[in-house]
């Protein structure tokens, strides 16, 4: 999805900002930048700016138009101040990064910055499906370029990093679920998970199945597994008893 996210800055004066807004993509997972009509090329200050995002800032794509940038996108962003004569779909910086994570995984999607003095205009943010602005303190709101890249930025990653959790969030509810659906269902506490890794690993060292000597290879996995697959207490007990019944079965070999 990140390899899908595309941030576009439209007729950037000042080089430093641009190497400054490579760094905020890359802290974010972001390296797809492209450079619209800028006035100056990137630079030795640029490079010095983007401090260990060179990589992003070597891979610029420099276009004349912003046309040209967001040619292939099915979905546009612009940032822009709240504007009473543009009345134009609005998001807020959470809203925004949950847009653009969602419409990353059909096609290619742009976040679009405006010129440090006086941002985009109206005929560009009319290029754009939705209006972003970030609600900073009304009294003072000042953000300079990389500032707004950075924050934005974070709100894209902060939506892609949910939808990486999204399944294990759904574990977790059905568990919730099946625990309110039956009350009488309950986990086992912690220290009785650790009695049964002890009595796994002496059960299977005698069986030679773990090596004495070396039963972290194995042990690690079999903790990996069994946390995994959240055990009950009823399917604990029934753990146990066949531990307990290997361990009968080798003493009567004995």
């Amino acid at each position: 999805m990140l390899d899908s996210i595309r941030i576009v800055l439209v007729n950037t004066s000042h080089t430093g900002n641009i190497g400054s807004a490579a760094r905020a993509m890359k802290t974010m997972g972001l390296k797809h930048l492209y450079l619209v009509d800028p006035v100056h090329l990137p630079d030795g200050k640029s490079n010095a700016l983007a401090a260990g995002a060179t990589d992003v800032l070597g891979k610029a794509t420099i276009v004349s138009t912003l046309e040209e940038a967001v040619a292939d996108c099915g979905l546009v962003v612009g940032t822009s101040a709240r504007s009473r004569t543009l009345s134009w779909p609005m998001l807020d910086s959470r809203e925004c990064g949950a847009k653009l994570i969602d419409e990353a995984q059909k096609y290619p999607v742009a976040l679009v910055f405006g010129r440090e003095s006086s941002g985009l205009s109206n005929e560009e943010l009319q290029q754009c499906h939705f209006h972003v602005c970030i609600d900073a303190n009304p009294e003072y709101s000042s953000l300079n370029l990389a500032a707004a890249v950075q924050t934005l930025c974070y709100e894209i990653r902060m939506h892609y990093l949910a939808m990486q959790r999204e399944p294990y969030k759904q574990i977790e509810q059905e568990s919730a679920d099946k625990l309110k659906a039956d009350p009488l269902l309950d986990y086992p506490l912690n220290k009785e998970l650790e009695q049964f890794y002890e009595h796994f690993q002496v059960t299977f060292s005698k069986t030679e199945f773990i090596r004495p000597k070396h039963p972290g290879a194995i042990m690690s996995k079999v903790k990996r597994m069994f946390n995994r697959a959240r055990l009950e207490s009823q399917e604990l007990a029934i753990l146990r008893g066949m531990l307990s019944s290997i361990d009968k079965s080798m003493q009567n070999k004995e």
